[in-house]
């Protein structure tokens, strides 16, 4: 688990700037992030996962046109499902849902106001209830981890996933 990498793996920060310091991006694409408010909302893990999908469709992960797509799909959604049912049950709940749209990755991320750090139960048993939320993000995930930010409270706890070839 990496806690310290601000943006995706395949990102090298900013955008290249054109005249005058301003950005160069193609308005045609779709918008590359996409925020959900969270807070005090009932039903958060449908909510996201229901804002996940509308991304992923805009975003051309579906409809998926092969298996190998419609899984990595189902991957996303089930990792975001995983970070906002973790900060619902261990940090009082999300306060927003990132999604982060990169050439060769997607990134997810739950900001929260919890003082905890997520962690895989160690050692994992397969059989026994509960406890494989952050498990299961580690094994579908490129990479994730925490940021928090000095002298505020709560984190973002966020994770990356390969987009589909």
């Amino acid at each position: 688990m990496s806690t310290a990498r601000p943006y995706a793996a395949d990102d090298h920060g900013p955008e290249p700037a054109g005249p005058e310091g301003v950005p160069q991006v193609d308005t045609r694409a779709p918008e590359p992030m996409r925020r959900l408010a969270l807070s005090g909302e009932s039903g958060v893990v449908p909510l996201a996962r229901d804002f996940t999908r509308e991304a992923l469709r805009d975003w051309g992960w579906l409809p998926a046109a092969t298996a190998d797509r419609r899984a990595a799909a189902e991957d996303v959604l089930l990792v975001v499902s995983e970070l906002v049912t973790n900060a619902c049950l261990h940090a009082g709940g999300p306060e927003e849902l990132r999604l982060w749209r990169h050439p060769k990755a997607l990134r997810m991320e739950v900001v929260d106001g919890g003082p905890g750090e997520p962690a895989p139960r160690t050692p994992h048993r397969a059989g026994r209830p509960g406890g494989h939320g952050m498990f299961i993000v580690q094994r579908l995930c490129l990479d994730w981890g925490v940021t928090r930010v000095e002298g505020q409270p709560g984190k973002t706890v966020w994770a990356e996933m390969a987009a589909p070839s």
